[in-house]
């Protein structure tokens, strides 16, 4: 019995949906906290502040931050920049300072103690820039895993499975329309009249 043309798309569906799910039961949950750091102008104006958070911004992952902030996170300094993220806003002169780990209380620990090295580190220079730092939130463990979400992943899973479907069954018209073509026997040539004496 020949399967029917559309059996790509619920089997992509099935399988994509399954895939998804096993993703999202097995991979291990992620928490997120954020704490936020404020630059402050002392001398200077609300643009060089905002110039100054977006600079600041820029060095939270690096070496001399990280390296303050190893003590008070329990962490070295490699796993510190795998597990910490920062933004800045193009409207405030605002840093956060994001920090991720399997639990939530070492999400915040991270977060923490990576705002509080940014800050010192900045402030050490604050009678140079003109601006100082201040923490202006501190992160709080997450009661719930930011990520994997479970119908997420399944939804997704399931999304580029019948993707995947509906692109085969795009390709297989065109593919029988090829084996069609060159299954036709091309038309016999007709000879040429003999020509009578």
């Amino acid at each position: 019995m020949k399967a029917p043309r559309w059996l790509p798309l619920p089997l992509g569906i099935g399988v994509g949906l399954l895939g998804g799910l096993g993703y999202g039961l097995a991979a291990t949950p992620q928490y997120a906290a954020t704490s936020y750091v404020m630059v402050v102008p002392q001398h200077a104006d609300s643009p060089t502040a905002l110039g100054f958070a977006q600079a600041y911004g820029r060095v939270v992952t690096g070496d001399a931050v990280l390296a303050g902030a190893r003590a008070a996170a329990g962490a070295p300094v490699d796993r510190l920049r795998g597990h910490v993220q920062s933004q800045t806003s193009p409207d405030a002169p605002m840093i956060s300072v994001t920090g991720t780990a399997s639990g939530g209380a070492a999400a915040a620990r991270y977060a923490n103690a990576v705002a509080q090295s940014l800050t010192a580190t900045a402030n050490r220079t604050a009678a140079t820039t003109g601006v100082r730092l201040l923490v202006f939130s501190t992160a709080s463990a997450p009661d719930a895993p930011s990520s994997p979400s479970v119908p997420l992943a399944t939804a997704v899973g399931a999304s580029a499975g019948g993707l995947l479907g509906a692109l085969v069954l795009l390709v297989r018209p065109a593919a029988r329309r090829e084996e069609s073509a060159a299954a036709v026997p091309p038309p016999a040539k007709s000879l040429p009249a003999r020509e009578t004496v």
